[in-house]
């Protein structure tokens, strides 16, 4: 008896510490897998777990089988465990602090984590839009201005954020959080190259970005986020068309093909014809291939490969009579723009326990861009009147890049702190070439209707090779409950090797150029509550000189030394509030204050020459400010805008044979305000219906340096353009799997630009015209 009790007691004891395995699957409201959520022990906080790839886990737990599920983005719940298999499902979390973003850091974090301004367009956004244009979403954000011109219909722009529009290296273009062109090269229309059908999610971080990207992020960056493969079987086709001579298709597929392997493919083929502007015919086919492997519960393998082909006329912009008159035909007949882009992306993500992960990045670009130029072309004349001849060129640009990053993140107990450090490589030799063409020239219409290449003519002919390496760290600390510390460092090193193929033919002699950078950033968030918070900012940026402003646009003669240009540097001072009130009004306000040194600037010679200059010291303040206010659950209203100043603090301007000073004065292309006004109706009477009006809003702005034009009376003036106000209309309508819908685009016919600068030879504005009216069908099936 006395053995059988001790027995019973033992037995007893080893039941009180046995331990229970625990299995699940946590999955989002579509019954999507979530990937990295955390299943914490209630009684022993310091046992957790973290799903995997398919969004399972499996727990070992004492007598108490209660959990904490947390995924940032998703309500917190807590959960009892059952013997079989748990399926738990969480719900998102829409209050504003709360939204996740990635941008930031290259990690996931909460908004109210982050001291920027920093605005998302979600997957939602992107699919009531009924974009055909990436224009049409990035717009939605305040102060962001993409001008491009559907009336040519091609995808070529120019941007403007915290600076005038322009084309300037001041922004940068990222594709799950890589840059998709290296240092140096950039392209202001690079988002040609980018293929929007494959768009999950874009993020757009305003100001400088340096101290985590590097060079060129100045006005902002955006971050386009790629879709991913869905556990059951999606996909959708698509057709779309207008009367501006656009036609599109779109396919898209996505399915795991077992619980470790997946697959998402996008695809879209454009084509223009015949559209308002003679000569404006372009198309497009861009396609997405993304494969996602899960190697084991805690290392996950993505390989993405991106494809872009891309050929478009070049109809150039429209003089002041003839875009007042109506007169679109164009004076190019055979300028055109053709590109192939390809990248290739390959990323392991090992989580290695709750506090620790890495990132390995490896990235092969390879990009082709020749053209025949429109704006490099000039007419001779004789006494003022045309000869019949032109000069022009032809160009062409290829390289390839090869990149390496690896990042790391560290969680500490401490103060709830967290440290990320990287480093990375991009190595990316370049070569250019330029001949000259020799046009004919239609002396009784001004059109330039024939060319032939002069063979061997150089205006120029190099390799460049690029290297840009680099460290950065930031670290996070609360040392407040409502407080948020966050410092960032980066170092960049650049070194330029420039070989001149034609040596005494063209182009400056052989040169290397290094140049190196420290972008240190510190803010820090106060959140009032769950509802409220606020930030404040300090962050340096800058851009290196282009290969193309140092070796070309330069003014350097024939085996001349490289006139070797500045950097430019600016520093960003910033604060700002986001507050949302009872899940019907959401605002995100920032202040800023950006001062440049050194800020690049294009004039041009008596003779019609480009060429790039350090404009001294620029400065750019202004109020940006997004509402949302949904008074009901069927109607959204939204307000977006920017409220701008941008000046010369000190610049003279050296083209033509004089000295100008225009320090102090307004800067060109520069609107004081610009902005985007919304109403989203979806009755409920009539399900699946969308509704949608879009305002959008630039003012007037100078076109050429303030008070430049002599009146010959001692007087001296600045040549602008008024601005535009233009109301864009959607109706949509969604029928089970199908999807119709419409854009009736400026509704009221006006006559606008999307760009307007000051020809100083013929002293008056060019125009890049927007679209008239116009209408736009679309229609979609979901698998």
């Amino acid at each position: 008896m006395k053995h059988l009790l001790m027995l019973a007691i033992v037995l007893a004891s080893l039941s009180a510490y046995a331990q229970n395995t625990y299995a699940g699957k946590i999955v989002d409201a579509n019954n999507q897998p979530l990937t990295g959520a955390t299943i914490q022990s209630k009684t022993n906080t310091n046992l957790a777990v973290i799903s995997d790839g398919n969004g399972d886990f499996t727990i070992n737990l004492n007598n108490d089988p209660a959990v904490i599920v947390k995924f940032m983005g998703f309500l917190t719940v807590t959960k009892t465990l059952s013997e079989a298999k748990n399926i738990i499902t969480l719900t998102e979390n829409d209050e504003l602090l709360d939204e996740v973003v990635i941008s930031a850091s290259r990690e996931k974090q909460q908004r109210k984590e982050v001291p920027a301004s920093i605005s998302v367009i979600s997957s939602q956004d992107i699919a009531e839009s009924k974009a055909f244009g990436i224009d049409q979403l990035v717009n939605d954000v305040p102060g962001v201005n993409m001008s491009t011109s559907r009336m040519s219909g091609n995808e070529q722009h120019l941007m403007s954020v915290r600076s005038p529009i322009s084309t300037r290296s001041l922004f940068l273009y990222v594709e799950d959080g890589l840059p998709i062109r290296p240092t140096a090269v950039f392209n202001h229309n690079a988002l040609l190259e980018m293929n929007d059908v494959a768009f999950d999610r874009i993020e757009v971080l305003k100001g400088p970005a340096s101290s985590i990207y590097g060079s060129e992020a100045i006005g902002g960056s955006f971050n386009f986020l790629t879709k991913n493969p869905t556990q059951d079987f999606t996909g959708d086709v698509g057709f779309q068309i207008n009367d501006m001579g656009l036609t599109r298709y779109n396919l898209e597929l996505a399915k795991y093909a077992n619980d470790d392997v997946g697959f998402y493919l996008g695809t879209q083929y454009i084509q223009r014809k015949d559209g308002p502007i003679q000569h404006s015919d372009y198309e497009k086919f861009a396609l997405t291939f993304k494969n996602v492997n899960h190697l084991s519960d805690n290392l996950n393998w993505t390989n993405v490969f991106d494809v872009v082909d891309y050929r478009s006329d070049m109809s150039g912009s429209l003089s002041e009579s003839d875009y007042s008159g109506g007169n679109y035909e164009s004076d190019q007949n055979f300028t055109e723009r053709v590109v192939f882009a390809f990248r290739f992306r390959s990323t392991l993500d090992k989580q290695w326990n709750a506090k620790n992960k890495t990132a390995v990045n490896f990235i092969f670009r390879k990009n082709e861009t020749s053209q025949n130029p429109s704006y490099r072309i000039t007419q001779f004349r004789e006494s003022g009147q045309l000869t019949g001849l032109g000069v022009g060129e032809v160009n062409s640009n290829y390289f390839n890049s090869y990149v390496g990053l690896l990042q790391h993140k560290m969680d500490f107990n401490f103060a709830n702190s967290s440290l990320i450090f990287g480093a990375s490589a991009d190595f990316s030799p370049q070569h250019y070439q330029a001949e000259t063409i020799a046009v004919r020239v239609d002396v009784n219409t001004g059109q330039n209707i024939d060319f032939t290449l002069n063979s061997g003519d150089y205006i120029l002919n190099y390799d460049a090779d690029i290297l840009n390496y680099a460290g950065y760290f930031q670290y996070e600390i609360n040392p407040l409950e409502k407080l948020k510390l966050t410092a960032a460092l980066r170092y960049d090193g650049f070194n330029y090797s420039y070989n001149n193929l034609v040596d005494t033919i063209a182009g400056p002699q052989d040169s290397k150029n290094n140049y190196s950078n420290v972008s240190p950033k510190i803010g820090a968030n106060y959140n009032l509550s769950r509802n409220l918070g606020l930030y404040a900012n300090y962050s340096n940026g800058f851009t290196p000189p282009q290969t193309s402003s140092l070796y070309r646009n330069s003014l350097v003669g024939v085996g001349g030394v490289v006139f070797d240009l500045k950097p430019s540097a600016y520093n960003n001072y910033e604060i700002g509030t986001y507050f949302s009130i009872a899940n019907q009004l959401k605002v995100d306000m920032a202040l800023y204050l950006l001062d440049g040194r050194n800020t690049l600037v294009t004039n041009t010679t008596d003779t019609g020459e480009f060429f790039n200059a350090n404009a001294g010291k620029t400065s750019s303040y202004g109020l940006e400010y997004g509402l949302n206010y949904t008074p009901i659950n069927s109607l959204t209203f939204s307000f977006n805008g920017s409220f701008a100043k941008h000046k010369y603090v000190r610049f003279y301007d050296r083209s033509g044979n004089s000295i100008i000073d225009y320090s102090g004065t307004d800067r060109q292309s520069a609107p004081s305000f610009i902005g985007t006004n919304k109403i989203i109706y979806k009755p409920h009477f009539i399900k699946g219906l969308t509704l949608t009006a879009t305002q959008e809003l630039v003012s007037k702005y100078n076109t050429s340096y303030e008070n430049q034009i002599d009146n010959g009376d001692g007087t001296f003036s600045t040549v602008t353009y008024g601005g535009h106000d233009i109301i864009d209309v959607l109706i949509a309508y969604r029928y089970k799997n199908f999807e119709i819908w419409g854009h009736v685009l400026n509704v009221f016919d006006d006559l606008y630009a999307t760009y307007a600068s000051y020809n100083r030879y013929a002293n008056q504005n060019n125009y890049t015209i927007g679209n008239p009216r116009a209408f736009h069908l679309g229609v979609n099936y979901n698998f």
